[in-house]
């Protein structure tokens, strides 16, 4: 069985649709909202229409599809410039150091500080697996994918880039730091304002959210132990990115306080290590197991495959290669698996 990466298109609604509805909230990028999943196939089908080289605000979703049967089992998406259309916030974890001498004390208080401090920055995200296939790498698989596609499209990529967790999410489905820090302003629970920000966006925080720093002393002590952390879920999402060689800066999400990643993009290893090389033939059994890629904007795809290196280029396990639509004479970009 070869399950394959590939562009999204109009007929992937219905199952993106489907798999939203299994996120259980806080996963802005693949809200349960067909309006919202179809705005953004429709930006997606013109970004990967739009062969040019150079950046501008677009996203890219691509869907991973069990070949044998046609099912789509997951997806994820890129963002190559946040902050675009609507303004990106963060919060941003500070310290403020005052010292008493009468006292003899010097006190350290953290701060929440909301920033646009990203913007600019490529994104990756909304990667999601269907429960039933979260086994044999398929969630590695589709996040790889994503940095084989920027290496393949560079240009149209910042030189950062970002990750957001999802945060902590209670069992009835709140957030403890929504709750005991933004809720307050809104008057919405964190049900009401993620499905508002997935459907309308960041506006409305600039709106409402006090500008000045929040003490984070001030908060509840289930919001304060929510920040930074990802919702139990994500925690091998982040491992995988901590791979990639993305690390947390002190930037956390305004809604759950999940973890920001941040990369330098040049720097992440599946695009630093990947190769460019030609296929020189197709056998049943290969040598070392890949992820390969074949293909630009709405050619790409992406599968696991077996790779021999050979004299003149490499030599490609024969099921894959059909799967991506590889021929002797190719051109293919792959990093081992690992």
């Amino acid at each position: 069985m070869t399950f394959v990466v590939r562009p999204a298109t109009d007929r992937d609604l219905k199952p993106l649709y489907e798999m939203a509805k299994l996120t259980g909230g806080g996963f802005t990028n693949l809200p349960p909202d067909r309006r919202a999943l179809k705005a953004k196939l429709d930006r997606s089908r013109a970004a990967f229409a739009r062969d040019a080289e150079h950046r501008a605000d677009e996203l890219f979703v691509l869907v991973l599809e069990n070949s044998a049967t046609g099912e789509v089992r997951g997806t994820c998406q890129l963002f190559t410039e946040v902050g675009g259309q609507q303004p990106f916030y963060s919060y941003r974890i500070g310290t403020l150091t005052q010292h008493s001498a009468e006292l003899g004390r010097t006190f350290r208080a953290d701060m929440l500080s909301l920033t646009t401090d990203l913007e600019g920055a490529s994104e990756v995200g909304g990667l999601f697996l269907h429960p039933n296939e979260r086994a044999g790498g398929l969630g590695l698989l589709l996040a790889r994918a994503r940095y084989l596609f920027i290496a393949a499209h560079r240009a149209r990529f910042a030189d950062r880039i970002l990750a957001e967790l999802r945060g902590i999410i209670d069992e009835a489905g709140g957030s403890p730091f929504w709750d005991g820090l933004a809720g307050r302003f809104f008057g919405m629970n964190f049900q009401e304002a993620d499905q508002f920000n997935a459907i309308n966006g960041h506006q409305f925080i600039a709106d409402l959210m006090p500008k000045h720093p929040i003490y984070t002393a001030m908060l509840s002590e289930t919001a304060r132990a929510a920040i930074g952390l990802p919702h139990p879920s994500g925690r091998a999402a982040m491992r995988m990115l901590e791979g990639e060689g993305f690390h947390h800066d002190r930037y956390v999400d305004i809604f759950d306080g999940g973890p920001t990643m941040t990369a330098r993009t040049d720097q992440v290893r599946s695009i630093a290590n990947a190769r460019e090389s030609s296929v020189v033939a197709l056998d049943g059994e290969a040598g070392v197991e890949s992820l390969v890629t074949a293909g630009r904007l709405a050619g790409f795809r992406a599968a696991f495959a077996e790779v021999e290196e050979v004299p003149g280029g490499i030599v490609l396990a024969t099921g894959a290669a059909r799967a991506i639509g590889v021929v002797p004479g190719d051109t293919v970009r792959h990093v081992p698996r690992l």
